[in-house]
């Protein structure tokens, strides 16, 4: 007899694996139309991803039911490691020499939108193969769970409790509409224009239309992955680099944000939220600062050019994206450190970006000054506030303990690095890079040189950055499994 937890989840997982078997469409179409020769691998992997959701569903969808938070939670964990597995199968089928562990890891890279890659001559790779690792990025840049949540009352089973375990954030009990699938549909209505928005603009800027919709897909996403070795340096464009500084701000803000925005019909909405104002001033005096240091040390004659090249890094970076568009080892060091420490903390809640969340940092640091201050009144009540409202300290300790947790792993898993044989710089960076999404690390490091075991410490790590720790930790506690 099966347990309870996976009678009741079963029917959500079959039913998942069948609407994610469609995602086959467009890399089936892309191989058809360049005929490339994958298109007969897409379809087997369809047709397996398909298979195994409808016997799923078929064999336990009479126990259906509402699910309980616990299993709310430990269904996302299982749709992002088993998800991960089928998304791994096309790359398995067409790329021969690439083992499972880095087909994993690669799939892993994508749903996760961190945009690292074990790949090489990436320029070669079948042009399906390249939509097929963007599209990855694409769906698990706002979190494949959300799309579903849509659509589950529909099918006799609530979709809210597996939202409080998906939506990024410390404030998850907020909703944006009184129905958990209208929020679902309007933020991916949100999240689908301003895709085809970025791929119009990529194209009028001088994309073709493969490119346009691949880096569309990985910009809004702020997955960073390219269909090209060099990046978007391969294209060497002011206009192309603008459009993607545009849309990758736009993917870091708080997608409720963008929500209200549009639902009102009044950009002030984007004035009233206290993290977008502390994501713009950061922003914006990062880029004059780095701006202003590439210009003085070099590598750069002229300050205009100076603020082309230090404007998209601060961006890419800072929006945990990972394009390229120079070569950043000339650079003086302070800057790739100064900018990678800005990816762990500058995406907005709600955003498609990793990292704590500029709400987590806004409140950290709120909360040192309020201790300082009881230093000198240690009988004043002091209100911890964001903006007009008052933060609760059940709230701040919550993001206490997760900056705890997520420190403490940032140091284990280096050390873990370290301890099998990477350099420590080396393991710093990669561990930095995954924990918080980016993909990308410390200039003239990658994720080649690493191990088997050492590759799956790093998917762990990636996986454990993309469900914000708690999710992904729970499900290893006795607590968890206990009646």
């Amino acid at each position: 007899m099966m347990p309870h937890w996976l009678l009741a989840l079963s029917p959500v997982l079959g039913i998942i694996a069948m609407a994610m078997s469609a995602t086959h469409a467009l890399p089936i179409f892309v191989a058809h139309i360049y005929d490339d020769g994958q298109e007969p691998r897409f379809v087997i992997s369809m047709l397996l991803n398909f298979g195994a959701g409808a016997f799923l569903w078929l064999a336990t969808r009479r126990y259906k039911r509402e699910l309980a938070l616990r299993e709310g939670a430990l269904l996302v964990v299982i749709v992002w490691t088993a998800g991960a597995l089928f998304a791994s199968v096309p790359l398995l089928l067409s790329l021969p020499e690439l083992s499972f562990t880095d087909a994993y890891f690669e799939a892993v890279s994508g749903l996760t939108a961190t945009g690292a890659s074990v790949l090489s001559e990436i320029d070669r790779l079948p042009p399906s193969i390249n939509v097929w690792r963007a599209e990855l990025q694409w769906l698990g840049g706002m979190g494949v769970i959300v799309l579903v949540v849509a659509i589950l009352p529909m099918l006799g089973v609530g979709g809210r409790q597996v939202s409080k375990a998906e939506i990024p954030g410390p404030m998850k009990e907020e909703s944006l509409t009184p129905r958990i699938t209208q929020t679902a549909k309007g933020l991916w209505f949100i999240y689908a224009a301003l895709t085809v928005a970025c791929m119009v603009g990529y194209h009028l800027a001088g994309m073709d239309w493969l490119d346009a919709v691949i880096h569309g897909f990985t910009t809004i996403s702020l997955g960073g992955l390219s269909s090209h070795d060099a990046s978007l340096g391969q294209f060497d464009s002011p206009a192309i680099e603008l459009v993607a500084i545009v849309f990758m701000l736009l993917g870091a803000l708080n997608f409720a944000t963008h929500f209200l925005a549009w639902y009102r019909r009044s950009l002030s909405v984007y004035a009233r939220d206290p993290e977008a104002y502390w994501f713009a001033a950061v922003m914006t005096l990062s880029i004059a600062g780095i701006s202003l240091l590439l210009w003085w040390k070099g590598p750069f004659d002229d300050f205009w050019t100076a603020l082309r090249y230090g404007a998209f890094y601060v961006v890419s970076i800072g929006t945990t994206t990972g394009y390229a568009n120079a070569d950043y080892e000339l650079w003086p060091v302070f800057v790739p450190l100064w900018v990678l420490f800005l990816g762990t903390f500058l995406s907005c809640s709600g955003s498609t970006g990793g990292g704590i969340k500029m709400l987590r940092a806004i409140i950290l640091y709120k909360q040192v000054y309020r201790e300082l201050k009881r230093l000198v009144h240690p009988n004043a009540a002091i209100p911890l506030k964001v903006g007009q409202h008052v933060v609760s300290n059940h709230v701040v300790f919550a993001v206490l303990a997760f900056f705890f947790i997520w420190t403490a792993v940032m140091v284990s898993a280096t050390l873990l690095l370290a301890a099998t044989g990477s350099d420590a710089v080396n393991a710093f960076s990669v561990i930095v890079g995954c924990l918080n999404n980016i993909g990308a690390g410390l200039p003239g490091i990658d994720i080649e040189p690493l191990t088997d075991f050492q590759t799956w410490v790093c998917t762990f790590v990636m996986l454990l950055g993309r469900l914000e720790l708690f999710v992904m930790l729970v499900v290893f506690t006795p607590a968890f499994w206990r009646k």
